[in-house]
């Protein structure tokens, strides 16, 4: 199981209410909402190892280099000869380091590669791993990693813990009209404001959809542009006029698959008598409570 780890706390910290804080009054809502949604997917989906993936770099630069508006919106300040400051609350920038730390209180593994986002972890975990994967995200731009054929799925969060949807093959091809193997090309065509991309324009997903069921992949249907052929004057020539965008939007949108990272050979296993009362002690000290419980029984179902 890989974690989208910085989308599964997001949701945490807005999911649950700020009123809730360790003795000191300091905030914890992200960190005891992060401690519950793992205890329910290791309860509803027992997997036999985790991976928190992260983001070492949320906005990698070599990706900025080739599309400069790629999120500029979550840019709060561009510090000159620094790196870009995403727009996260300061009342979750302060539960980072709690987050972390109960994560290892759980023996779940953080994995981050430098200049590259939790995308590009999962990407190539799931690329790498010889077992069956469940990303868990609420980002759609992962469906590109489906396979039924390699039992990799996504548990997708966007409806919230109580509406959680597994994304497979045919989930994909219903909602989109496309394979996950085509996704990427999708998504490049389409565009996402939410991730600064401005796909093309005038080509929404029904004709981003119909081009791929035509022509197959990208390059296809810029061959086809190209050539005048299987495709309307107006949609050719929307696609002509992108082609500086579609040079370098695919190395954008694509996640990497090939990051010099293995997945876990240790796994998910019950806390011994040392390592609950470490766990314990974390959760009276930060009132994480119940929930550190609740994760920590979720754990101990896990075999030795």
């Amino acid at each position: 199981m890989l974690l989208d780890t910085a989308s599964l706390y997001f949701r945490a910290f807005y999911g649950v209410p700020d009123k809730v804080t360790a003795p000191d009054g300091s905030p914890i809502n992200a960190a005891r909402g992060l401690l519950d949604i793992i205890a329910k997917l290791i309860t509803l989906y027992e997997p036999t190892h985790i991976v928190a993936c992260w983001d070492d770099d949320w906005r990698p630069q070599w990706r900025v280099d080739l599309i400069p508006s790629y999120k500029t919106h979550r840019v709060v300040e561009v510090v000159a000869a620094g790196p870009d400051v995403e727009e996260v609350p300061d009342p979750l920038e302060a539960q980072i380091p709690l987050i972390r730390e109960t994560l290892g209180l759980l023996g779940i593994p953080i994995v981050g590669v430098a200049a590259h986002e939790a995308d590009d972890v999962i990407g190539t975990l799931a690329t790498k791993s010889a077992i069956p994967v469940d990303i868990v995200t609420g980002d759609r731009d992962l469906f590109q990693l489906v396979d039924d054929g390699r039992d990799v799925r996504v548990i997708y969060t966007a409806r919230g813990m109580s509406n959680l949807e597994i994304v497979t093959d045919a989930v994909v091809v219903a909602k989109y009209g496309v394979l996950p193997s085509q996704y990427a090309d999708f998504a490049t065509m389409r565009g996402d404001a939410s991730d600064g991309l401005p796909g093309v324009a005038g080509v929404g997903e029904k004709t981003a959809a119909t081009l791929l069921q035509a022509h197959g992949d990208l390059d296809g249907i810029r061959a086809a542009a190209e050539a005048g052929e299987g495709m309307s004057a107006g949609v050719r020539a929307k696609i002509l006029a992108a082609s500086a965008y579609l040079d370098v939007a695919p190395t954008v949108v694509e996640v990497a698959r090939s990051l010099d990272v293995e997945p876990p050979t240790d796994p998910l296993r019950p806390l011994d008598p040392a390592e609950e009362d470490a766990a314990s002690a974390v959760a009276e000290k930060w009132n994480l409570g119940g929930s550190m419980t609740r994760a920590v029984a979720a754990v101990a179902t896990m075999s030795r």
